[in-house]
């Protein structure tokens, strides 16, 4: 199947070859004909499989004149995924001529420009939470177009400390608002949450399990908690990865390895929740453009974030709940390309990767340093 017969026009189909993107995938066949007629559905696959644009070609699609209304907003857990969501929409109205102009909106920092961006009339509205609620109290925002809502990492959306935000935007908007929900990891639990949200979701998954791209090989070595870091540095020595994401749980912690890291020669950023925008946006344009070849970032990176050739990724601190690990090792090996997950673990840390095994179905093979060479044991 290609893209016209899924019901794009031809410009859309041309935008997308701009981007070298010529065959829909999996999930954009299976959601974007369901999107298309205005059903709620939920989402899933695995990282790295097209679920932006299942969820932005039929809005895309959809339009048949210039529109000066808000028609969609797109909820995200962190600024750097909703910036990414936004460049996206940027590339396909300016390869394809449909005009629809798309505003990102988070709180920390000045409504005010905010507000003034709104009277460009955006039809695309990505953001989070907290400040579109306070933008539609003050009523700059006109929930009662929108004609449909994203929830995207609709796990991560649905939760205890986000889900009051989700359900607040969804009462300001029309009754009969599409909801879409999206994420590689959709629990029974998101979709009782999701059920409370949408009008009986259909779920539509490219598989009954979770996934991780098959393409990535799973390694890990058991130290002591203080060889950590000095691990990680022999690794990335010894395998010289062109692009390094590398995990860990702590914000305070993250600009230690990071210092640390560069002490030793190694040019490195860091990125986590409790950073300012500036720094943050300059983190992440580093490391995607190549300027930094090593990004050390909490959680916050494992969200939907999407950075090209992402050689290497690796985990200092292991999480306790597995499905952080399929975000985590989802950054790497996305598409046709093939990747690398190394976890940096203690002996007490053991049965969080065997946890991950029995979860995924995968082999994490256990390696050793052994003069100066990888070992596998």
């Amino acid at each position: 199947m290609d893209f016209k017969a899924l019901g794009l026009k031809d410009e859309i189909v041309k935008a997308l070859a701009v981007q070298q993107i010529d065959k829909p995938t999996a999930i954009q066949e299976m959601a974007i004909p369901k999107l298309m007629e205005n059903k709620d559905v939920v989402i899933q696959s695995e990282t790295g499989s097209g679920k932006t644009l299942a969820y932005l070609l039929p809005l895309f699609a959809k339009q048949t004149a210039p529109s000066k209304t808000l028609q969609l907003l797109v909820l995200v857990p962190t600024q750097e995924l909703a910036m990414q969501v936004h460049r996206q929409v940027e590339a396909l109205a300016e390869n394809s001529g449909v005009p629809l102009k798309s505003l990102v909106i988070f709180g920390n920092v000045n409504i005010k420009g905010q507000i003034e961006k709104l009277r460009e009339k955006p039809q695309i509205i990505i953001g989070t939470c907290g400040r579109i609620i306070e933008l539609i109290q003050k009523k700059k925002i006109t929930a009662h177009t929108v004609n449909t809502i994203v929830i995207d990492e609709a796990d991560k959306m649905l939760d205890k400390q986000n889900i009051e935000g989700v359900k607040a935007i969804r009462k300001a908007v029309m009754r009969d608002t599409q909801i879409v929900l999206v994420s590689a990891s959709i629990s029974e639990k998101t979709l009782e949450q999701a059920g409370m949200i949408a009008k009986e979701p259909e779920l539509v998954k490219t598989a009954d399990t979770f996934k991780i791209p098959e393409k990535i090989q799973h390694l890990y070595i058991v130290v002591q908690s203080r060889e950590k870091l000095e691990t990680l540095r022999k690794l990335i020595s010894i395998l010289h990865p062109q692009r390094t994401l590398v995990f860990i749980n702590k914000p305070e912690e993250a600009e230690v390895a990071a210092a640390k890291l560069k002490y030793h020669k190694l040019d490195a950023t860091f990125i986590h929740g409790t950073g300012n925008k500036q720094e943050r946006q300059k983190a992440i344009a580093d490391f995607s453009s190549g300027k930094v070849p090593l990004l050390i970032a909490t959680d916050i990176a494992a969200r939907g974030l999407h950075i090209e050739q992402v050689s290497a990724v690796f985990s200092i601190s292991i999480s306790d709940d597995p499905m952080d690990y399929l975000h985590r090792a989802g950054r790497t090996g996305r598409g046709e390309s093939e990747g690398l997950s190394v976890s940096i673990v203690t002996q007490q840390e053991l049965p969080l990767i065997k946890k991950c095994q029995r979860k995924f179905g995968i082999d994490m093979t256990e390696i050793v340093l052994r003069e100066g060479k990888i070992i596998k044991k």
